[in-house]
């Protein structure tokens, strides 16, 4: 089907957004107002979406349904979704793990076909352009990839393995959520002690991403034994603030399991990694 109709669930920031741009390939884009709030139904009229009364109604027209949740809820929703014999694409888009898509693929399955996803990306307005990852039946995966042709989201299609999104998808933000939050301790920290435009400084001379540089890993690995400790000091830093420690003393515990690599300068980013992974 050329021109399908197309279910958001839900019309938040990122899914009205998202939907609005399936919108350019599709007959029409519905969303459910059953339980909704007023801030998505304006939202849904500012994106030029469908309502319709019930998720049963939502489910009976639509040939693709969107998943566009708080991953806390996305299990219990598809769940609903395969309650009313959905049996169209289910494009699971939700930042979950790999095990949660594939629990999901087989409470719709085989009624629907499900497609993992994950959004990587602000909300394709303002002329920001998302990445959409996809992995599932190379068939779903085609009318997703058509669906968001010629569209801000860039759909990109992972193999055919439901949770092979997820898990990128994942990955990345355990990088670009964490990160955020160690900026806060980090300039909370210094502003405790009267040096965060100090800090802000030295940070700005340095413009790339360590995470686009992997090798660099080995380099911690070696330093750990040294690290460590600077960490464990820093958390108690962090408490005598008022300030949360506990993911400083987590990131000490992580350095941990490299302590027996002293200055190895040697060891390979897959060594690292190995040895990380044993407890």
């Amino acid at each position: 089907m050329d021109q399908p109709t197309v279910g958001i669930l839900h019309p938040g920031s990122m899914g009205a957004a998202v939907a609005a741009c399936a919108a350019t390939n599709a007959a029409s884009i519905v969303w459910c107002e059953a339980g909704r709030s007023p801030a998505s139904a304006a939202r849904a009229a500012q994106f030029g979406l469908t309502a319709v009364a019930t998720l049963s109604e939502l489910a009976d027209r639509s040939d693709i349904v969107i998943s566009l949740c708080p991953p806390a809820a996305a299990e219990d929703l598809a769940r609903d979704v395969a309650r009313h014999g959905f049996a169209g694409v289910y494009v699971e888009a939700n930042a979950i793990s790999p095990e949660r898509a594939q629990r999901i693929a087989a409470l719709l399955e085989p009624d629907a076909t499900v497609v993992d996803g994950g959004v990587v990306g602000s909300p394709p307005v303002g002329g920001k352009t998302p990445a959409l990852y996809l992995s599932g039946a190379v068939a779903a995966t085609e009318r997703i990839e058509a669906l968001f042709a010629g569209t801000a989201v860039r759909a990109t299609v992972l193999g055919t393995e439901v949770g092979k999104a997820s898990a990128l998808k994942l990955a990345y933000a355990s990088f670009q959520k964490t990160s955020r939050v160690l900026v806060a301790l980090a300039i909370g920290l210094a502003r405790e002690h009267g040096v965060d435009q100090e800090l802000i400084e030295v940070a700005s001379r340095r413009t790339d991403s360590y995470l686009s540089e992997p090798e660099y890993v080995a380099k911690v690995a070696a330093r750990a034994w040294r690290w460590g400790p600077e960490l464990e000091e820093t958390a108690d830093m962090l408490a005598a603030a008022g300030l949360p420690p506990e993911m400083l003393r987590a990131a000490a515990s992580t350095l941990a399991r490299w302590h027996d690599v002293k200055g190895d300068g040697d060891l390979t980013l897959i060594d690292a990694l190995d040895r990380l992974a044993q407890p």
